[in-house]
């Protein structure tokens, strides 16, 4: 009976994910036009940051329960989740144009956070506090700078010309609705899925890789399948790279101020395969500044592979 009680739980997380995705966009997007800011910009905070509640507060209840290969497990396997399953998924559902800004300054500082978390990991096993508190600054600089830079450089016409705009305070409700029913929808989701995982005996670490990485990262994959499909490819692309760069500098920030984490279960492999997959983005977003359904498949393939190799190790 609990059982079935978890899977309608989870059914109905998965309805409210699509719906809070929509009006997160709807809302985000008109924010962006009415603060004629780039879309991009939105998708880079905003859109991120909300989409990545879910993992802030999972990170942050595992922390305090001392369940550090889960807090991080987590932060690890959604960076994953976001490049090799969300990005791949919406580049086959419609390739993505990448906007030159984004190639050459958030991606190379996403890329720099990423091996910055593998040092410190490896050599802390987990996140200690100073180290939290370096990620905490990034995030605070990284969001003023965003938002500045956008300001400066102004929303682009065809937003402007493809987009409704509503006044702000509907534009904040459809915002605070979404994030609510992400949220909402996210942790139906995760409870049903570490329920059904936890009774078939798999270990922390890989649930915190897999099922609840997957499961706070739905949001992300609403969000940026939802944006791919309305053509939003700027919200799809910048949800993404935005997330990760929130989930280490504010979730790894946030978590270890709390108390510091220890992971002992983490190793190279899962931080090697996140770094990698970082990297992987310059060669392929470069080849005519568009991520193709090709491209897309590639992505999706080392999420599966990954994902296997955690099962079977």
């Amino acid at each position: 009976m609990q059982l079935i009680g978890h899977i309608a739980g989870g059914i109905a997380g998965i309805a409210l994910l699509y719906y809070g995705a929509e009006y997160l966009i709807k809302g985000g997007v008109s924010i962006a036009l009415k603060l004629k800011v780039p879309a991009l910009v939105i998708g880079l905070t905003l859109v991120a940051f909300g989409t990545s509640a879910p993992e802030l507060v999972v990170s942050i209840d595992a922390t305090l329960k001392g369940s550090g290969d889960i807090s991080i497990g987590n932060v690890l396997g959604s960076n994953i989740c976001n490049i090799a399953l969300i990005l791949g998924l919406s580049a086959v559902i419609a390739p993505l144009t990448v906007q030159k800004k984004l190639y050459r300054f958030d991606l190379p500082l996403l890329t720099v956070t990423s091996i910055l978390m593998g040092v410190f990991c490896l050599l802390s096993g987990g996140i200690t506090r100073w180290q939290g508190g370096i990620f905490f600054a990034g995030i605070l600089t990284y969001t003023i700078y965003s938002i500045y830079a956008g300001k400066k450089s102004g929303a682009d016409d065809e937003d402007v010309s493809s987009s409704k705009i509503y006044s702000y305070a509907v534009s904040v409700l459809f915002v605070a609705g979404g994030l609510t029913g992400l949220v909402a929808g996210a942790k139906l989701f995760v409870n049903a899925a570490i329920f059904i995982a936890r009774a078939g005996g798999i270990s922390d670490a890989v649930i915190g890789l897999t099922v609840v990485a997957l499961g706070t990262s739905l949001p992300e994959l609403a969000t940026s399948v939802v944006a791919a499909c309305k053509g939003e490819q700027d919200i799809a692309i910048g949800n993404v790279i935005g997330s990760n760069m929130f989930n280490i500098l504010c979730i790894l920030g946030i978590a270890p101020l709390i108390s510091p984490i220890h992971a002992p279960e983490i190793n190279w492999i899962d931080l090697g395969t996140m770094i990698f997959l970082t990297v992987s983005l310059f060669p392929i977003m470069r080849t005519n500044w568009k991520i193709s359904r090709a491209e897309g498949a590639f992505l999706l393939l080392i999420y599966i592979a990954y994902t296997a190799y955690l099962f079977v190790k």
